[in-house]
Formats: C-alpha cells, sequence, structure tokens
C-alpha cells in the first residue's frame, strides 16, 4: 500500500464528528426507559446500552493505544451505568481532541505499535488508526439509530454533511 498522509485537521475534524454524533446519540437515549436501553436485538452488544458502551470502550482503548498509556479493560461493570456514557464519554471526546490538536503531518504517518485485547502485537499507521475509531463509531452509532427506530423512536440526525453544515454555519 502506497503512503498517504492525512493531514492533522481533517484527523480533528473527523473526531470532532465522532464526538457531536456520540453525544447526539447519547441524548436521544437518555430519554428511553431502562426496558427499552435494555431491550435485546440479538447482535453482538445486545441492546443500546451495550452497544453505546462498546463504541465507548472502544475510544478509551485506542486512545490509551495511541498515546502508549496503559491499555485499559475492554469495559468493567461500572461502564453499564448510562451516566458514564452522559459524563465520562464526553470527557474522552476532550481529551481525543487535546491529544489531537498537537499532531503535526509527520506523526500523522507514523506507526503505532500495539496489541489488542487478546495481546496480539500489531503495527498500524496513525491516520488509518484515527478513521478506524471514528469509523467504527459510525457503524455502531447506525446499529443504536435502527434499534431507536425498531422501537418506535425516531434516532436523531447524525449525518457527516449535518455536521459539516452545522461547523461551517456555527
Amino acid at each position: 500500500m502506497t503512503s498517504m498522509v492525512i493531514s492533522p485537521d481533517v484527523l480533528r475534524t473527523q473526531l470532532a464528528y465522532s464526538a457531536w454524533a456520540s453525544q447526539r446519540l447519547v441524548g436521544a437515549a437518555s430519554r428511553l426507559t431502562p426496558d427499552e436501553l435494555n431491550r435485546d436485538f440479538q447482535t453482538a452488544d445486545r441492546h443500546v446500552l451495550g452497544t453505546l458502551v462498546h463504541v465507548y470502550a472502544a475510544d478509551r482503548i485506542w486512545l490509551a493505544r495511541v498515546t502508549g498509556a496503559p491499555s485499559p479493560a475492554f469495559t468493567t461493570d461500572a461502564d453499564y451505568h448510562f451516566p458514564v456514557l452522559q459524563n465520562d464519554w464526553p470527557a474522552l471526546h476532550q481529551r481525543w481532541q487535546h491529544w489531537a490538536a498537537a499532531l503535526t503531518g509527520e506523526q500523522t504517518d507514523s506507526t503505532v505499535a500495539y496489541k489488542d485485547t487478546k495481546g496480539h502485537a500489531y503495527t498500524s499507521v496513525l491516520w488509518q488508526i484515527v478513521l478506524h475509531v471514528v469509523n467504527h463509531g459510525s457503524h455502531h452509532r447506525g446499529q443504536v439509530s435502527g434499534f431507536l427506530r425498531a422501537m418506535g423512536h425516531p434516532p436523531p440526525a447524525l449525518d457527516l454533511g449535518l455536521y459539516y453544515r452545522e461547523i461551517r454555519n456555527g
């Protein structure tokens, strides 16, 4: 694969979009009853709460990987309390933004060594990791949007184009 450099500004914008979309979805999920939050949709993460926790946990573990911090447990019992998604996830998004604020073009094309949750060692290019984090979140936010719709709740608009229009128009 040919080397390609993605600008730090593009990565910062993508991370900001992911934070915006996740916070909108958590806001919509906050209006669900406990039964609705935990309704089993027969997917890998089973329900709205489990799927949102999965994205939060992945965001957390990937930030540890790119910063060289010790990897936390993927999820803990404490993560499955909705206030964690309302309070800790926005704080995590801010840590991503703080980290990304210092990125240079040279750094975005650097290689990151890390271990997955099973202990297997990998290396990936930094910009590819960041775009993976954003794409992973988009995939699962789409699942949660479908869960909301299936329960009769219109999901919030999470479209990247809408995000671009909102930031352009202030």
